[in-house]
């Protein structure tokens, strides 16, 4: 090998960062000027030739609702009666293809990057903070251009009409998750903006119900955040994250924005829709939930709706953490979804989400996969032009193959800064006894889940320079008894938790069972 470059000193939070992101391959280098070159020139502001093509929608009551600390929010709701007593809900998503044109550079490189990787206190963006967190972004109380999507629902939440339209809208209220929540629930609030909440509330809970009744499926990852220290930066302490009914409301509008385009591109463009699909696992793949299940729990895994079912039904009165562990168990064994071309492909189907076609259409800001999606709806609308590679099956093939490669690498880069942060974490935290429940048993060691901190990791019993344990591993059962002490898969058990710096280039958590002590 070559010497290439030196990164920095190891342990150090940026080098590390800076290592992670290579090593997930992840575009992260500054845009450059070319890229630059194509942004709008400041003072930026609506023409009349962006009212082209576009609806007037700023009378409307938007409101936005995201984590707290959002700055690149994609998306807006409103939520009205209408005169006939039917209720129209749109669904607005940020023009981001209005600003990167088809072809230049700034198209390129948005293309190569695919996605936004969110780091634990990193953003690597995939377009430009100039459109990411101000022009394309739907903040309150500004114009902004908008693709969007419009219902008219009955109060079953049945879709009688929808429209697709380029718009122009101006977000009356930016909202975190908990504030949304707290007006749905107060006594006393009842203004525009409150009362849109609501009716969006109450048709997403029906929206829900029946995606769920279809056999989509609900399926819980332990996902953890971290509270920063305001000065050092390092992580004081970890929570899991608590989902609010709202985070639920804003999901089923996006999903169901997403089938709406999904079904309308595909209509125009049989040959060449972006489409995403999540396939069915290979039977196989459930064996080991089923195993692991079998004394707990009856699991079916013969559909996704009954699969859904199973789950909901596995309870146990003295075990309850048993839903959550089977439910991990399970996100375990699925396929990961993928983006494809439709005229290259013939299962369309979305298995999680029990739906027969779905897309992504509402993160422009953060996904590229959701800009050639916005181009395909906006010709089919006749809201914008085409040109030859979006009509190119071959090109848009090779153009999933990378966006699914970015995504996948994402992700693994996110999980990467999360390992790297718990590190920290553990690190000023010397020895802790937690505990723990064991999710998989290997031929030498348990993989455990500690669900104060969300975290997983592997108990080995045999260590070097010690004489080995009488190790049986038995793979019907699961179970593995190390001399005399058998463990099964869901066993709750004791753990000391501390770091192992001793090889500082990999330094690693390190987890030895205390209870039961074998």
């Amino acid at each position: 090998g070559h010497f290439v470059k030196n990164l920095g000193s190891a342990g150090d939070k940026e080098t590390e960062t800076e290592v992670l992101l290579l090593e997930h391959d992840v575009p992260h280098q500054p845009f450059s000027q070319c890229v630059l070159s194509f942004l709008p020139k400041m003072p930026w502001s609506i023409t009349e030739q962006d009212m082209k093509y576009r609806e007037d929608l700023r009378h409307l009551c938007v409101c936005s609702v995201d984590p707290p600390g959002c700055t690149d929010i994609d998306d807006a709701l409103h939520c009205r009666e209408v005169g006939n007593g039917n209720i129209e809900v749109g669904v607005h998503i940020a023009d981001v293809s209005h600003f990167i044109r088809p072809g230049n550079a700034l198209d390129e490189e948005s293309a190569k990057r695919g996605t936004t990787v969110y780091l634990c206190e990193k953003r690597i963006d995939m377009v430009p903070e100039l459109l990411s967190s101000n022009l394309c972004s739907l903040r309150s109380n500004v114009d902004r251009l908008a693709f969007s999507c419009i219902w008219e629902m009955n109060h079953k939440a049945e879709i009688l009409k929808t429209r697709f339209t380029k718009s122009i809208i101006n977000s009356k209220a930016s909202l975190t998750y908990a504030e949304a929540q707290m007006r749905i629930d107060s006594a006393t609030m009842n203004d525009d903006i409150t009362t849109s909440l609501r009716g969006l509330n109450k048709l997403a809970k029906i929206l829900k119900k029946r995606r769920i009744d279809n056999g989509a499926l609900t399926l819980s990852s332990p996902e953890v955040r971290f509270h920063m220290d305001s000065e050092t930066h390092d992580p004081i302490d970890l929570q899991t994250k608590e989902l609010k009914e709202t985070n639920s409301m804003v999901e089923e509008f996006m999903l169901l924005a997403n089938v709406s385009v999904a079904q309308k591109i595909y209509d125009e463009f049989p040959e060449f829709a972006l489409l995403r699909k999540h396939p069915a696992p290979p039977p196989s793949n459930y064996d080991i939930l089923v195993k692991a299940a079998k004394s707990k729990a009856k699991i079916k895994t013969d559909s996704a709706k009954a699969l859904a079912e199973s789950l909901d039904k596995a309870e146990s009165p003295t075990f309850p953490y048993l839903n959550t562990l089977l439910r991990i168990l399970t996100t375990r064994c699925m396929m990961q979804a993928v983006y494809f071309c439709s005229g290259m492909d013939n299962d369309f189907h979305h298995y999680g989400l029990a739906s027969p076609i779905y897309t992504h259409f509402t993160s422009p800001i953060r996904r590229y996969a959701d800009i050639i999606v916005h181009r395909l709806l906006a010709v089919a609308i006749g809201a914008d032009s085409t040109y030859p590679e979006l009509t190119d099956k071959h090109k848009l093939a090779e153009m999933c193959k990378n966006l699914n490669y970015r995504h996948k690498m994402a992700q693994y880069a996110q999980r990467a800064s999360v390992a790297f942060h718990t590190q920290l974490f553990f690190k000023s935290k010397g020895v802790l006894n937690e505990d723990a429940y064991i999710l998989f048993v290997r031929k030498n060691a348990v993989v455990v889940l500690i669900p104060k901190y969300g975290l997983e990791g592997t108990v080995f019993f045999e260590e070097k320079g010690k004489p080995a344990p009488r190790l049986d591993y038995n793979g019907e059962v699961p179970s593995l008894t190390v001399e005399d002490t058998t463990l099964y898969v869901f066993d709750k058990v004791k753990v000391n938790i501390m770091l192992d710096a001793s090889n500082i280039q990999h330094q690693k958590i390190r987890m030895v069972l205390v209870e039961p002590k074998v």
